[in-house]
């Protein structure tokens, strides 16, 4: 497994990992969180009602740690010293029904965009996938878009998780004239694979959610967290300057107070927060226009 692979004869808490088909490395990740409360607007003498940004935790891991893996240690290690937030902005990488849950239990919040159906007919945005279905957990049925239903009903344990399988009869689906949009399976039947109840519900509720312009108008909150990881790249924390996690980890937490005592100085000295930024190519544009 990559967790227990050796990469380097350098350093040996190093792991490989990759994002997409085009980014590699050899090393670490860096999870970094802060606050991004607002100020009341009474409050004189302040830019903006804005109050400072401050970096609340840092967790470093090796590279080949799964993001979403971290979440529920974030959250206990904010909640060790009483800054567990209510609302918790998250990337998409760090989503998964089990996160939002185990959030949910901790009284936090997790707002994030959970990831889509990825069957076939979710993938490919065509045809019959798992929300077109209707399924009845007290029955123990799934019924088809054609108001067929399912045959059998099967708890299993996939992927170390437990879930439930529902299989068509293929009296039912051979001679369904929708069953090109339904399955293209070598046994002529529609088997569906779903969740236990809870999970299901919740991916059910939160994939309809997601797609109003009101939740993207709150999750746009998230965007915050971008303008922290630049500041941090500038500072230096995507260059391990030591060897060894335990010693990578510490720099990550220098550059995490070096975020917090910039942006302390600038709210102690009335320093609005920079709200738009402009590249480059971008101001030799606006040259060229004027």
């Amino acid at each position: 497994p990559a967790q227990g692979r050796l990469t380097s004869p350098y350093d040996l808490d190093t792991r490989w990992a990759a994002k997409g088909d085009d980014l590699f490395w050899n090393g670490y990740k860096v999870h970094i969180s802060e606050a991004c409360d607002a100020a009341p607007s009474t409050q004189p003498g302040r830019a903006g009602g804005d109050l400072p940004h401050i970096v609340t935790n840092i967790m470093t891991t090796d590279a080949a740690v799964p993001d979403a893996v971290v979440v529920n240690q974030v959250h206990e290690v904010l909640d060790g010293r009483g800054l567990a937030p209510g609302e918790h902005f998250v990337d998409s990488g760090y989503a998964s029904a089990d996160n939002v849950l185990a959030a949910r239990a901790a009284e936090i919040d997790l707002v994030t965009p959970l990831l889509g159906d990825t069957s076939v007919q979710g993938r490919a945005g065509a045809g019959y996938d798992r929300a077109a279905f209707v399924i009845d957990f007290d029955a123990r049925t799934a019924t088809c878009p054609q108001g067929k239903v399912s045959a059998t009903w099967n708890p299993v344990v996939q992927e170390r998780k437990a879930k439930i399988v529902a299989s068509f009869a293929r009296i039912d689906c051979i001679p369904c004239p929708a069953r090109a949009l339904c399955t293209t399976s070598k046994a002529r039947r529609r088997q569906l694979t779903v969740p236990q109840r809870e999970v299901h519900e919740l991916q059910t509720t939160a994939r309809a959610v997601q797609q109003t312009q009101h939740w993207r108008a709150r999750y746009a909150t998230r965007a915050g967290i971008e303008g922290t990881i630049d500041q941090a790249v500038d500072l230096g924390i995507r260059r391990a300057r030591y060897r060894g996690i335990d010693k990578t980890r510490l720099q990550h937490v220098f550059i995490a107070c070096a975020l917090n005592l910039i942006r302390l100085n600038a709210y102690w000295n009335h320093h609005p927060l920079d709200r738009t930024r402009t590249s480059h190519l971008g101001k030799l544009a606006l040259t060229l226009a004027t």
